[in-house]
């Protein structure tokens, strides 16, 4: 009886252990690293959001792949679509995303916060698929937008206040 069970539970994998080890590792550093940034700046979604979300879409990319695998497939097999997986993971993500934006009294919070929870999914996709160096390559350019680009603004608002001083 539990010889059964376990071989429900045994399903190969169509990538080596390893590989889906660091995938999902890459997902969960990376998308911290977003994380860290938003925690730093004292957000609701923070470090453990982000790493979780990032995660999650590494998790479902990675399932995907197993049910796509192609090698003993059928004809109707085949006809999967691996792309729904995006659009499931982008609609899930802006739904967690769009819950951290705030309206209040004509001010708005939370937007960039949400954009960089979509964002990790995407990175979280990428590490899914393997696409490693993609996965980097966005993660240090929304380190750039999110710290670089906050500084330049804030640099130009406080040389305002001088020069109305």
């Amino acid at each position: 009886m539990l010889d059964v069970l376990a071989g429900e539970f045994a399903r190969p994998m169509s990538q080596p252990f390893g590989v889906v080890v660091l995938r999902l590792c890459m997902a969960v550093l990376l998308g911290g690293a977003l994380g860290w940034e938003r925690e730093l700046r004292n957000r609701a979604a923070g470090l453990r959001t982000h790493m979780l979300i990032s995660l999650a879409a590494a998790c479902f990319t990675l399932v995907a792949l197993n049910l796509v695998d192609f090698t003993n497939a059928t004809e109707a097999e085949q006809r999967i679509d691996p792309l729904r997986l995006i659009e499931a993971v982008t609609a899930g993500v802006a739904f967690l995303a769009a819950g951290s934006i705030i309206i209040s009294h004509g001010s708005v919070r939370g937007l960039t916060t949400g954009a960089s929870m979509w964002l990790c999914g995407a990175i979280g996709l990428c590490c899914g698929t393997g696409d490693l160096r993609l996965a980097l390559l966005v993660t240090a350019l929304a380190l750039i937008v999110l710290s670089l680009v906050r500084a330049m603004f804030e640099k130009a608002a406080r040389d305002e206040k001088e020069e109305e001083n």
